[in-house]
């Protein structure tokens, strides 16, 4: 019941946002480009180290996320391009945050008496991301499954999200975002395992 409340919340919530947002521009693809401005200047206040101000243009970015689908329901334009667009968009603001996080003097993370680079975990992180989304893709182009391919310890939402409390953690202590990072290295590559399991002992699709 509490579940059920707080989607209702959210839906109405997503309304209202999408009915203000139609009146400034009511192409909803327009909206979904807008985020990468956000990300961008958050790319600059990364390498700057300046986490907190990059903080908070991620929010921001992800709001703006949340705007497009918005006005797209509310005006009656839900598409497939808008959909896929979505999809390539999101992937570019994930890549942007982790190439500038590259470029942050982070602290190196102890692993059994060997120092672990904190762009070695950013370079696990985003291998783990795009295998678990290629994991998916694949399985598809390959006829392993009917359905998409969705579950596992993380997707993209739960990824950002935990990335994001990193990196508002790394203006109090950049030690913090390092664990984070090793912490996501490890379950995004985790779920990528756990798709592929999935769909190699998936039964094969009804037309075959």
């Amino acid at each position: 019941m509490t579940l059920y409340a707080e989607r209702q919340r959210f839906e109405q919530f997503s309304l209202r946002i999408g009915v203000a947002f139609s009146r400034i521009d009511p192409v909803p693809n327009h909206w979904t480009v807008f985020s990468l401005v956000p990300t961008v200047v958050a790319l600059w206040f990364l390498v700057q180290e300046a986490f907190l101000a990059a903080a908070g243009l991620f929010i921001i970015a992800a709001f703006l996320d949340v705007v497009d689908g918005s006005v797209a329901r509310v005006m009656g334009k839900v598409t497939r391009l808008g959909a896929y667009l979505d999809t390539i968009v999101d992937r570019y603001v994930e890549g942007i945050i982790l190439f500038g996080l590259l470029f942050a003097s982070l602290p190196a993370l102890a692993v059994a008496g060997v120092a672990v680079p904190a762009a070695a975990l950013v370079f696990l992180l985003f291998f783990g991301g795009a295998l678990t989304t290629y994991a998916k893709a694949a399985a598809k182009e390959k006829d392993l499954i009917d359905r998409e391919l969705r579950g596992g310890l993380l997707e993209r939402a739960e990824r950002l999200l935990i990335l994001f409390i990193g990196i508002l953690l790394a203006s109090v202590e950049p030690v913090y975002l390092t664990y984070v990072l090793a912490l996501l290295a490890v379950l995004s590559n985790v779920t990528a395992l756990q798709r592929i399991t999935k769909a190699a002992r998936a039964p094969p699709p009804a037309h075959q």
